[in-house]
């Protein structure tokens, strides 16, 4: 046998011996969670459904790695971020940022180390630094409430409104709540706080309200938690002259009260379940199990929640 022959009949042996083993899976995912702790019920929804995510997706798939981390604030986030990239050393990120502006550059440095990036709710201030983002309806958020003011109100009256924490989404909330606004000169949103989406913060920035404005017909919450401080300080004040609270997420406790009719001041509210950052952890991972990427953007709908349909939107064992 000739050295030339000699080398195809060992490539042979050696393509048959490669045919015989068995295939190799895709690269695992090893896919780090980051998202704000449960400072309110919202976060608490989001913990819990991200925990739940790691819990039915692990069992399901075994190249699978999921490690969750939460932070009290920004340069804890940030932090974190670093720390998933040195030490746990992932391949795949799924962030609800804490802030927009702060976090851009630190999810912008995960990226460039070779991790696929999907960001949640609070969009970046930079769109290059993600490769894909899911969220809910945002605009419908604020537009939706600002219709239903209008129309209860007869298209008159006097609004203030409750934002939540410096963020793209708050803005795409506000912007789309004022664009309704602009096309009903007499309803007069008299100001817009931020209240970070906390009972307390909200509880003081409506005490601030109400001793500034005599008459005030409705309070945009902009959050079920919110709404809760604006309904205490309401209380607190003994007022009597605002009609309408309007929330917003569609937490448990706020769609039964709107379910029995227990406060004339909330009678509707505006969905927007926590349950997406399952939806976006599922969506991410089996993407990436597969070697494939998401659409650059998926937006859940945001719908307004009335007696008619509360039911639907009731669910006991959540936790928000």
């Amino acid at each position: 046998m000739t050295r030339f022959t000699r080398r195809i009949a060992l490539t042979a042996i050696a393509a048959a011996s490669l045919a015989s083993l068995p295939a190799f899976a895709a690269e695992k995912v090893n896919l780090g969670v980051s998202i704000p702790a449960a400072t309110h019920s919202f976060m608490g929804g989001i913990n819990y459904w991200a925990n739940q995510a790691k819990k039915d997706l692990e069992k399901e798939h075994k190249d699978l790695k999921i490690t969750i981390k939460t932070a009290s604030g920004a340069p804890e986030q940030a932090n974190q971020l670093q720390d998933f990239t040195t030490v746990t050393k992932i391949n795949a990120l799924v962030i609800f940022p804490f802030e927009s502006a702060a976090l851009t550059k630190p999810v912008a440095q995960v990226k460039a180390k070779g991790a696929y990036v999907t960001v949640v709710d609070r969009g970046l201030t930079d769109t290059s630094a993600q490769d894909a983002y899911v969220a809910g309806d945002n605009t419908a958020f604020g537009k939706i409430p600002a219709e239903y003011i209008v129309k209860k109100l007869g298209g008159k009256g006097n609004v203030v409104a409750l934002r939540g924490i410096a963020t793209t989404l708050d803005n795409e909330r506000m912007d789309a709540f004022n664009a309704v606004l602009k096309n009903h000169p007499d309803v007069k949103l008299l100001d817009a706080k931020y209240a970070n989406w906390n009972r307390d913060d909200a509880f003081k920035v409506t005490q601030d309200y109400l001793t500034r404005f005599k008459a005030i017909d409705a309070i945009w919450a902009a959050d079920d938690d919110m709404a809760v401080g604006v309904l205490k300080a309401i209380e607190q004040a003994k007022r009597d002259d605002i009609k309408i609270v309007f929330g917003g997420a569609g937490a448990k406790g706020m769609v039964k009260t709107i379910m029995d009719g227990k406060n004339k001041m909330i009678d509707a509210d505006v969905s927007y379940s926590p349950k997406f950052i399952y939806d976006a952890i599922k969506l991410t991972a089996e993407a990436r199990l597969k070697g494939e990427k998401l659409p650059a953007t998926t937006i859940i709908p945001s719908v307004l929640i009335t007696k008619d349909n509360a039911k639907d939107f009731y669910v006991p064992n959540s936790p928000f």
